[in-house]
């Protein structure tokens, strides 16, 4: 069913039209040699003519109407993408990363200095997140970072004119790497807490000496007191 100068109903045979009902003369119009006896079959049903006529006319507009009611909240839903910039290592590539974004009908690329670029920019593919949106990513193979800022990711849906752009600032660079600066404090605490186990250490290993030692010197003496309490009954 198709609408142009008026509302038309085909029916078709293996991938051809076959036959088409006319809602002016209300008759049908054989498209096809093998057509022709069902034309005449069909125009003399004129209940089944009447009945294809009301159901064109009044019930398939009211029905896609409906399903264009229950389907706008879809249709027309627009959810924008959270950008980020990632770098595995200083020497990798940039990746631009939008994800959350609802339909996937939006392209993302690198420019630089406003022009869209293409050399040293790789496309990934548009990947389907577990809550219905979708993700995507564009990355950017750069040298030098005192050109960075002359470098933009742009996300921007099919046919809107709004877009995100986002600038290649390396602050805003989200990594699993740890910066120098960022060790201090780690390597000082690790460094207290070996100098800490080396000090419980040792204390107890002198605790424990000692009370050997003393154990032992008590051992030695209990013999001479043995000894003179003997000698000292034997005299009496």
């Amino acid at each position: 069913m198709k609408q142009q100068d008026s509302l038309l109903l085909h029916f078709g045979y293996n991938g051809e039209d076959f036959l088409r009902l006319d809602l002016k003369t209300l008759t049908w119009i054989a498209l096809s040699p093998q057509a022709s006896i069902i034309k005449q079959m069909w125009d003399r049903n004129r209940t089944m003519i009447h009945y294809n006529k009301d159901l064109i006319k009044h019930f398939c507009p009211q029905w896609l109407k409906m399903f264009l009611e229950h389907g706008r909240s879809s249709l027309m839903r627009t959810d924008r993408p959270s950008v980020s910039l990632l770098q595995k290592t200083p020497s990798s590539a940039v990746s631009c990363h939008a994800t959350g974004f609802y339909p996937d009908r939006a392209l993302m690329f690198w420019s630089k200095d406003g022009e869209e670029i293409h050399e040293g920019v790789e496309h990934g593919e548009i990947l389907p997140n577990h809550d219905g949106t979708f993700q995507m990513s564009v990355d950017l193979n750069v040298s030098s970072a005192e050109d960075w800022r002359r470098y933009h990711c742009v996300f921007q849906f099919e046919g809107a004119e709004d877009r995100i752009i986002t600038e290649l600032d390396g602050t805003l660079i989200r990594t699993n790497r740890v910066k120098p600066d960022n060790l201090t404090v780690p390597v000082i605490a690790a460094v207290v807490v070996v100098v800490l186990a080396l000090i419980v250490m040792a204390t107890a290993g002198g605790y424990m000496f000692h009370k050997k030692k003393k154990e032992a010197e008590d051992s030695t003496e209990l013999p001479e007191v043995t000894k003179l309490n003997t000698e000292t009954n034997t005299a009496h």
